[in-house]
């Protein structure tokens, strides 16, 4: 029997090589493949390898190697028939019908690829045209180079209704082919079939294989009714079950150990020429269960970048249900949730590649989001309150079908309930012993004694890291940064006291690390007076850096000032800086989780972040909480 060969490609995709090969072989897990002991003869040190990515196993010891369909036939014997059939039944596929009719069929799915592919070379045409400026100038716009443009095969669909039609029919396309590629629209009420893409640039969708299965238009005019719109489906595009970019993502995603999902077209595009080129998107709907089998095709974690808006998190949650009933101890997901209003095409223009590394080395486990997920917004305060977030969290957990894996879940979630609430005894031991809670920066709903019973509800919100000091903007430089800037310019002579750390120092605010090299510079011969330090860092161009922190100064008080006493600007600097090193370590982890934390009231993770933000509430009045503070004559007087 001849198998077609997209049948054939579909058992494979659908499964792993380990998951074939571990009913004869013992696998261990050896990097970003598997490895044991051959099968095919004695041995004591492993030779066998399975690559899950490549679709392939290596047998070093005899020399053998291939795909499933090798392996069935060289352990079990079996014909290529017999194999193609035990398999297709373990993937959950139906053979192929056996009939004149399958293989038109299959010759019909050929012309298909075929018209497709000459529809994405008219629109990579008409995109270079002299009628594709418009279009070129928005991909220009979007900081897509040329030659990504070529890569991607990225075009442009006339406004015309029947541009397309007419130039594939000259090429010898059928208005019916055009039809069943999803590229013309018809009906019973449309007499003339015409163009479903028009005055559009056009994203071509391959499959794993890299041949065009469909298309995605972004609309040029701004009133269109769909701003996107992707093939419908066709004998060859299902798009649940396809991802943009896994044709060239694999070996990426191979080579780096890893896969991205982003959600959209330019996303993918932007990253991929960013450095990135692992990455893919689903195709603008909630992740499936197809989609999720290919992302584990590619890494056992697949990595889900997520828009830092509310839908964005609520499609991490989406994606979160789907995963649970399949997720395995090599076979799980993690979220990086970017800060609020931002998708990576924003981050990468804002700060580069990497502010993105930074994000997705910090993403979250699963364990994380979940927990994150029921604790947003969510009353605590009573015992109903605290029975409906064990209710909901063993629900989370019954949805996990991996026996162990859910067995280590529920001990995971209770644990975290017990640090939450500890036991009635000991919680009322602690209100009584600590009395009543004064609100501040740090403490409140989300900080506070949150291993007992709360005297008002634990509200997180997302806003917990919206202040200065954790979310730095180009307008504005960090409170804490600010404060350094504004003591040596206040102190100069604190600038050589501590140039070996004020020189490694890593700032977030573009305009704070040229500032503080200036100053280095100029204070290396000799100590400047601070108003000539100022002067000549205003010649040196410093000039609107300097009213910044002149506007911001004012709220740090009396020891930020020139005629403050040293000791007590130096004892400033010096906390100022110890903090900085700790926060800034916790940034570098943290840069896209803030949104995530600002939602998980519990965990390690937000105990760090809270634990820094009461550090940085030390600084951020008028005083400092340090020994012998304001004892030395230099303090102002208060006016009288």
């Amino acid at each position: 029997m001849r198998f077609p060969p997209s049948f054939l490609d579909e058992i494979k995709a659908r499964l792993p090589v380990s998951d074939v090969v571990r009913r004869h072989v013992k696998l261990m897990k050896s990097g970003r493949e598997w490895k044991g002991l051959s099968p095919f003869g004695a041995e004591k040190t492993p030779s066998f390898f399975v690559n899950d990515q490549k679709m392939a196993w290596f047998d070093f010891s005899s020399g053998k190697n291939g795909n499933i369909f090798d392996f069935v036939m060289a352990t079990e014997g079996l014909s290529f028939p017999e194999t193609v059939e035990r398999l297709a039944r373990d993937a959950g596929l139906d053979l192929p019908e056996r009939s004149p009719d399958a293989e038109r069929q299959e010759i019909r799915r050929a012309g298909l690829h075929e018209v497709l592919d000459l529809a994405a070379q008219y629109f990579e045409a008409q995109l270079r045209g002299e009628r594709g400026a418009r279009a070129r100038a928005y991909l220009a716009g979007r900081g897509i180079a040329l030659d990504v443009q070529k890569q991607f095969r990225l075009g442009y669909a006339l406004g015309e209704r029947h541009a397309l039609r007419d130039a594939l029919a000259a090429r010898g396309a059928t208005v019916e082919t055009m039809i069943e590629a999803g590229l013309l629209i018809h009906g019973e009420d449309i007499p003339v079939p015409y163009d479903r893409f028009r005055d559009r640039v056009m994203f071509p969708i391959a499959d794993r294989n890299g041949r065009v299965i469909a298309f995605g238009g972004r609309a040029m005019e701004k009133d269109v009714p769909a701003k996107y719109l992707n093939s419908p489906e066709t004998p060859l595009f299902h798009k649940g079950a396809v991802l943009y970019n896994h044709h060239q993502a694999r070996k990426a995603a191979h080579d780096r150990g890893r896969v991205i999902a982003v959600e959209g077209y330019i996303d993918v595009i932007a990253m991929h020429a960013a450095g990135f080129p692992e990455t893919v998107a689903p195709l603008g709907t909630a992740l499936t269960p197809d989609q999720g089998a290919l992302l584990w095709g590619m890494s056992s974690q697949p990595i889900l970048c997520f828009d830092g808006d509310a839908a964005g998190h609520k499609a991490a949650f989406r994606a979160a249900d789907m995963a649970l009933p399949l997720i395995g101890p090599e076979k799980t997901l993690a979220f990086a949730l970017l800060p609020e209003g931002q998708d990576p095409d924003d981050i990468l223009r804002a700060a580069g590649p990497g502010a993105v590394e930074e994000a997705l080395r910090a993403a979250l486990p699963l364990v994380d989001l979940l927990w994150s997920r029921q604790m947003e917004n969510r009353a605590l305060t009573t015992p109903e309150h605290r029975a409906s977030l064990e209710r909901d969290l063993a629900e989370t957990v019954a949805a996990i079908k991996d026996e162990a894996l859910r067995r280590y879940y529920k001990a995971e979630f209770d644990q975290r309930l017990k640090a939450l609430f500890g036991t009635p005894e000991r919680a009322f031991e602690r209100r009584a012993q600590s009395g009543p809670r004064r609100g501040g920066a740090g403490r409140g709903a989300s900080g506070g004694d949150r291993l007992g019973y709360l005297s008002s509800p634990v509200m997180v919100s997302a806003s917990l890291t919206q202040s200065p000091a954790f979310r730095p903007t180009a307008a504005s430089i960090p409170a804490r940064e600010a404060l350094i800037l504004t003591l040596l310019l206040a102190q100069p002579s604190l600038i050589a006291d501590h140039a070996e750390d004020l020189a490694s120092l890593d700032f977030s605010a573009k305009e704070a690390g040229p500032l503080r090299d200036a100053m280095l510079d100029l204070v290396h011969d000799d100590i400047p007076l601070s108003s000539s330090l100022r002067a000549a860092l205003g010649n040196l161009g410093f000039d609107a850096t300097l009213a910044k922190l002149d506007r911001i100064g004012p709220a740090f008080g009396w020891y930020s000032h020139p005629d403050a006493a040293l000791a007590d600007a130096d004892a400033v600097l010096r906390q100022a800086l110890t903090l900085h090193r700790k926060a800034r370590a916790l940034h570098r982890e943290l840069l896209s989780a803030e949104a995530a934390l600002a939602l998980d009231a519990c965990d390690a993770n937000f105990a760090r972040m809270r634990d820094i933000q009461e550090q940085l509430s030390a600084l951020a009045g008028t005083e400092a909480a340090v020994e012998g503070f304001g004892a030395s004559s230099g303090r102002p007087k208060p006016a009288i």
